[in-house]
């Protein structure tokens, strides 16, 4: 397949897969209904920058130890959904935390922080780079395969990010003509802990 071909197919691919909804997408509008666009911007970052583990593993061929060694894979899966029900249910704990727009800040760099955490360990993400991003390597081009998966690595993270600030806004707007309610803003904050506790459970629980 010609270079041009098969760059179209990845931008096509790349598109159609971000463009689904997933985990990190519902993570992002989750955090937003939490606490605020702010809140959900800096979870998409850190979405983003945890994201570039991932690929960063991929080009190195770490990825590969997820198929070599499936009590690794298990293992990171356990850990990242036991730490999304945590993440669910401490918004559950802080109930209170709209009376306090003092601590605003600190919401926002906390979901900033676990983030990054929640993207890490995910090894799912792992298993896709690692299972798209070869299909559309060019062996003949003048760029070495671990310079390719590095490139391709970074479009496609930063197309699912994209895809996830847009459900950030969206939400975002759905949490502005709630704001005045307290008890909606409550609603909003349980809804957004109930999708992580289940996001915690479908990762914990789906096959490989």
């Amino acid at each position: 397949m010609p270079a041009m071909e098969l760059y179209l197919a990845f931008a096509i691919t790349t598109a159609t897969f971000a463009l689904i909804p997933g985990p990190a997408m519902l993570y992002a509008a989750a955090r937003t209904l939490a606490g605020g666009r702010r809140a959900g911007l800096m979870a998409s970052l850190g979405l983003h920058l945890g994201g570039y583990v991932h690929v960063v593993a991929a080009a190195a061929g770490l990825a590969f130890l997820f198929h070599a060694v499936p009590p690794l894979f298990v293992a990171m899966k356990l850990a990242g959904a036991a730490y999304l029900v945590w993440l669910g249910l401490s918004l559950f704990r802080d109930g209170d935390g709209a009376k306090r727009p003092d601590l605003a800040p600190l919401s926002v760099t906390r979901a900033f922080a676990q983030s990054i955490v929640v993207e890490v360990l995910n090894p799912k993400t792992a298993i896709f780079f690692l299972a798209f991003l070869p299909q559309f390597v060019d062996a003949s081009a003048s760029l070495p395969v671990w310079a390719q998966l590095l490139a391709l690595g970074t479009i496609v993270n930063l197309t699912f990010s994209l895809v996830d600030i847009v459900c950030v806004i969206f939400a975002s707007a759905v949490m502005s003509k709630l704001r005045r309610s307290h008890r909606s803003q409550r609603i909003m904050q349980r809804i957004g802990g109930s999708i992580l506790v289940a996001l915690g459970a479908r990762l914990a629980f789906q096959d490989r």
